[in-house]
């Protein structure tokens, strides 16, 4: 069982890191299927003026929070590499803003780690993160509808960093998450679930409501 898991894991870093070698050499394939689809879709759905009125994906933040850092050093430091690795740029130090005596949490105390991804990287990102990296959630219905702040913004709670394949099991010390957010252009969170919809988001089905009298 854990031979065979392991020849998974391989398998998804290998169609992983094809994704990444192909956005490397050209457009990547996510950002030319925003273009040539999910643009007309959503300007016929929406009935926009022109184009530019579609919404877009403007970046996504990924962080991870370490509280147990504050007596371990070694696992921020794990926290920030493995960051660095599942989303192929470097990971900054997020500090605490404030003293807490009874977390022996001081000021400017090493808490996480943060990376926010735009353009190329971001749109190779979220095609890993859509093809290779949901699917190995562990009891996997689809992704929650009701994540989004009322601006357009979408953020979603990844309870294990193993759902990555460039994470190797095997030299993980303790199973964390990490809070990534989708930032869009879109001025609903409506229209903001259409782009994410069209871009590949599995989303739960949405259950109708019934009116009237039964």
């Amino acid at each position: 069982m854990a031979k065979e898991k392991k020849q998974q894991g391989q398998q998804a870093r290998s169609e992983s890191q094809a994704i990444v070698s192909t956005a490397e050499a050209v457009t990547p394939r996510m950002q030319t299927k925003y273009r040539e689809q999910v643009i007309p879709n959503l300007v016929k759905q929406f009935g926009y003026a022109n184009v530019m009125q579609a919404p877009r994906l403007l970046k996504i933040a990924v962080n991870r929070g370490v509280g147990d850092a504050t007596g371990d050093a070694k696992l921020l430091t794990n926290a920030i590499d493995e960051l660095q690795v599942i989303t192929g740029q470097k990971a900054m130090t997020t500090k605490a803003k404030k003293a807490i005596s009874n977390f022996k949490l001081r000021e400017n105390m090493p808490i996480g780690a943060r990376v926010t991804l735009r353009g190329a990287k971001m749109y190779e990102f979220l095609d890993r993160f859509i093809s290779v990296a949901v699917p190995r959630i562990r009891d996997f219905r689809g992704l929650p509808d009701r994540s989004f702040d009322g601006h357009g913004n979408y953020t979603l709670g990844v309870k294990e960093q193993i759902i990555f394949p460039e994470i190797d099991v095997d030299r993980v010390g303790k199973i964390d998450g990490m809070d990534i957010t989708f930032v869009t252009s879109a001025g609903t969170d409506e229209e903001a679930y259409a782009l994410l919809k069209e871009l590949g988001f599995p989303f739960r089905k949405r259950e109708t409501v019934e009116t009237g009298n039964a």
